[in-house]
């Protein structure tokens, strides 16, 4: 569903559960590092609220781990931004629970973690419990996503979706679990990692389930900023946590810098037939599928801006004679064998 106002303003989304949210996410994750560049919490708030008022009103952080570590401020600091918003039931809170060593999620252990999320966010409810469980061979993630269900009976849950759960389980939870129950899963999609056209799409269309995409411009990597740019030593410290690790992906996963470089031409010729950025081109190219419902764009709250150019996603379409000339780079590319040589969605993460 798209709103017919001007080109400039126009917010494209998309229905979640029982609400309909943007297709364009603010993703918080890089509150988790100085390595990202930092600021004042109160230049971030004002940050938050800027973003918001331009339309992007879902936010998406990193919560906690095993009940015990935190990545970083963002749902403290997103619970206070909220909390001083004129309306702050149009603002939208994605956050999760991560469990990534053996435990025992008893009723009593896993409502510890929500009431948890509950205080650093300021709130009575979170809008979107996003879940992730490291060990597979460990099928204690049932057993949590019970207890899940029943705290979102009880009103401190509004939806669940999944973290980088990859396709065979997420089918399994979604056919184990209430038709409905899981309304999505965060994975990893690019024009680079393209691991989710390879079945797990198949299995939101089969459940309902649509996908929060991450790494949809690889770090930054995916802009007009490094087309016709030498590759860059990832040793050299002037990279990002984010790009060392999409650029690792770029030259030994996927192809090389040199074919990189010829998918940034071929896109920066896209974006310039609609008067918009490589960025906005790729992260089209993402949305346009069906079982997508929205792309997590990192934002650098403080540190540097980029939601009016953001905004120009909204904006275009890509033609058949556009994903044509993708699909010509792309088929040069190792990208269709990802799925075999890092394995499906999330498996780079166990």
């Amino acid at each position: 569903m798209i709103s017919h106002e001007s080109t400039a303003t126009r917010t494209e989304t998309f229905r979640l559960g029982s609400r309909d949210v943007p297709r364009l996410f603010n993703g918080l994750w890089q509150l988790s590092s100085n390595s990202w560049g930092s600021a004042p919490a109160a230049k971030i708030r004002k940050c938050m609220a800027t973003y918001a008022e331009s339309g992007f009103v879902a936010f998406g952080q990193h919560s906690s781990c095993d009940l015990a570590d935190h990545y970083g401020p963002a749902e403290i600091l997103f619970g206070e931004f909220r909390e001083k918003c004129s309306d702050p039931d149009a603002i939208f809170g994605a956050t999760k629970w991560c469990v990534f060593r053996k435990l025992e999620p008893t009723k009593a252990l896993v409502e510890a973690a929500i009431n948890e999320r509950l205080e650093r966010m300021k709130t009575q409810h979170v809008d979107l419990l996003q879940f992730h469980w490291q060990d597979y061979n460990d099928h204690g993630y049932l057993t949590a996503l019970r207890h899940l269900r029943h705290l979102q009976s009880e009103g401190k849950i509004s939806m669940i979706g999944l973290c980088n759960f990859d396709s065979e389980r997420m089918d399994e939870i979604c056919g184990t679990l209430d038709p409905g129950a899981i309304v999505s899963n965060q994975v990893q999609f690019s024009l680079i990692d393209v691991r989710p056209r390879y079945g797990m799409g198949a299995v939101c269309q089969r459940h309902g389930v649509k996908l929060l995409t991450y790494g949809t411009v690889c770090g930054g990597f995916l802009s007009d900023s490094w087309l016709n740019k030498a590759e860059p030593d990832p040793y050299s410290g002037t990279l990002t946590p984010s790009q060392r690790k999409y650029l690792d992906m770029i030259i030994k996963a996927w192809g090389s810098w040199t074919l990189f470089q010829t998918l940034l031409s071929t896109l920066k010729a896209i974006a310039d037939k609609y008067s918009v950025s490589v960025a906005n081109v790729a992260t089209r190219w993402v949305l346009d599928h069906d079982f997508v419902g929205a792309v997590l764009i990192g934002v650098r709250m403080g540190v540097s801006e980029h939601a009016e150019d953001n905004l120009h996603v909204y904006g275009f379409r890509l033609d058949a004679e556009d994903r044509v000339a993708i699909d010509e780079v792309l088929a040069q590319s190792k990208g269709s064998q990802l799925i075999e040589s890092i394995g499906d969605c999330g498996a780079e993460y166990r």
